[in-house]
């Protein structure tokens, strides 16, 4: 990968970058060109950044753009369990980080990381193929440091309003040394769904708005109802006059986001 500087962080090979148009891009390309995984791509800043349903995801200087590549982790069927597994790893690197605030640092379902209920981080996984074939996971995460974006529909967080003088490469190195603690943790279970078990139990410790009133907006129109937890697949719970619903994918909003 050119312009890449390859280092060890978590235990993984780290491969970082100054300015790219997307470390997903890269690192699905370091993926067909034989990358063996897993393995992670950051970049100083992103010309082509993106997040769920295709939106930008504004890259300037000083934020964290991290990607995350992995090969055959799990079953394809089971890949959504790293949006718990990574975002997990995620508030662990910002509570340590920022510990004297990591009772304000939260998870938003589905992949999002809240300070307040502001947003201050989140994540995009895609599936693809590597060159031989086989399911390939690329998780890409970026962390609000020193800026906010500007056109979000949602308020927005930022660490350095927590922590003076944190950087870019402090909190990737928290987020690589958590995710291989919890990585391995996953690994012993003896299958996916009490591994996925486990991952429930601690999410939802960290959960933002748990039994609160909650609006998920789907592509079929916006729902209103309570968000009462994640059934035994991870899928969300959400209650409503007509009873408990199951939710694969939406976008959450809570009073006054």
């Amino acid at each position: 990968m050119e312009g890449a500087r390859e280092a060890i962080a978590g235990g993984f090979v780290h491969l970082a970058k100054g300015e790219t148009a997307s470390t997903n891009d890269d690192a699905l390309t370091a993926l067909r060109e034989g990358r063996q995984a897993p393995f992670w791509v950051t970049a100083r800043m992103q010309k082509a950044g993106r997040g769920r349903h295709g939106r930008v995801w504004t890259s300037p200087p000083g934020n964290m753009y991290a990607t995350l590549a992995l090969v055959e982790p799990c079953e394809q069927r089971h890949a959504a369990q790293f949006g718990y597994l990574i975002g997990l790893a995620l508030h662990d690197a910002i509570a340590a980080i920022a510990p004297a605030h990591a009772a304000r640092v939260r998870l938003k379902w589905p992949n999002d990381v809240l300070v307040d209920g502001a947003k201050i981080a989140g994540m995009l996984l895609e599936g693809h193929h590597a060159r031989d074939g086989r399911f390939a996971l690329i998780a890409g995460i970026g962390a609000n440091i020193a800026f906010t974006p500007d056109d979000t529909p949602y308020p927005a967080a930022r660490l350095a309003d927590l922590v003076a003088d944190v950087t870019p490469e402090a909190l990737f190195d928290a987020l690589a040394r958590a995710f291989a603690r919890r990585f391995a943790g996953w690994r012993e279970a003896p299958d996916a769904m009490l591994a996925l078990a486990a991952l429930r139990e601690d999410w939802l410790a960290r959960a933002h708005g748990l039994d609160g009133n909650v609006t998920i907006r789907l592509p079929g129109g916006a729902r209103e109802g309570r968000f009462v937890g994640l059934d035994g697949d991870g899928r969300l719970l959400f209650l409503t006059e007509g009873g408990i619903q199951t939710i694969d994918a939406g976008d959450l909003y809570f009073a006054g986001m």
